[in-house]
């Protein structure tokens, strides 16, 4: 089985074509794939297959590292787009693809650069679906109450704005799994701790579901950025993450596009010895 590995401000994804797969990717073989000492090492794993439908140029999955299948990742929807063109699927600049959020239309700005219509975002949603229609909310974690912005942005987000001087200091591995898990969000949520910065500059540190805290999210910058503009920022916003910067722009409609940068790491094929194990695998 042949894979490439792309990583987009530090967040990594496995490649993979399904003309190279001979089983189906269950959840015990994504997690074996994922695994950081015996697998390939990564935040999940990207398939591409053709796509079911004419007007697009592939179908993108996109499998979190416990198995669990995302309906969007921003940053690995980037890393499958500039796959795509360099593997020559497409040779536009400008084209359609699938995923599970619904239709995903990039521009590719560079080599290693594009930018994502992301749609338009939604406040109100079936992942947070006792909300008020503003998206607003209170969660408990830790023995805290936090409020927080619910987001839909292609999968679910709750954007928590904190004071300056206290975002380095959360302890994401503590406060992060009763968010994510907590009974507000029956599908689970991402979850995205922010603060103001500069001009239309913020800082966020993310949680991501079924990932745990993670060096940058393209759909958590994005539901930050949204709940920032929210909160009076204006449009187009610069947010910081751990593993670089991301440019999200929000409509007045609350449309959102995100641009940034992806790169591969290295390609190969998977030994005899894991592909026996994936076989064996439920």
């Amino acid at each position: 089985m042949r894979f490439e590995k792309w990583q987009a401000l530090g967040n990594d994804y496995v490649i993979v074509e399904a003309d190279e797969l001979e089983f189906d990717l269950t959840p015990e073989r994504v997690r074996l794939i994922s695994a950081a000492h015996t697998g390939i090492g990564s935040d999940g794993v990207l398939l591409l297959s053709g796509a079911e439908e004419r007007g697009y140029v592939a179908r993108l999955r996109i499998f979190n590292p416990d198995g669990s299948e995302a309906e969007l990742s921003g940053n690995g929807a980037r890393e499958a787009v500039l796959y795509l063109r360099r593997r020559g699927w497409t040779d536009s600049d400008i084209f359609s693809i699938q995923t599970a959020a619904g239709e995903i239309r990039p521009r590719i700005t560079s080599p290693t650069t594009c930018t994502l219509d992301m749609g338009r975002a939604r406040l109100r949603s079936k992942d947070y679906p006792d909300g008020p229609d503003d998206g607003t909310g209170t969660v408990a974690a830790a023995g805290r109450d936090f409020s927080f912005q619910h987001v839909s942005i292609g999968n679910p987000q709750c954007a928590i704005e904190v004071e300056p001087g206290e975002l380095e200091r959360l302890d994401l591995a503590t406060l992060g799994p009763p968010i994510e898990a907590s009974d507000l969000f029956p599908n689970r949520t991402n979850v995205s701790f922010w603060r103001r910065d500069s001009g239309n500059e913020i800082t966020a540190r993310i949680f991501e579901r079924g990932v745990g805290e993670t060096m940058s999210s393209g759909t958590g910058a994005s539901g930050a950025a949204v709940a920032a503009v929210l909160r009076g920022l204006e449009s187009r916003l610069t947010v910081h993450l751990d593993g670089g910067d991301l440019e999200v722009d929000v409509g007045e409609d609350l449309g959102v596009s995100l641009t940034g940068w992806a790169v591969p790491v290295y390609q190969g094929s998977l030994s005899d010895e894991l592909l026996e194990a994936l076989r064996a695998a439920q």
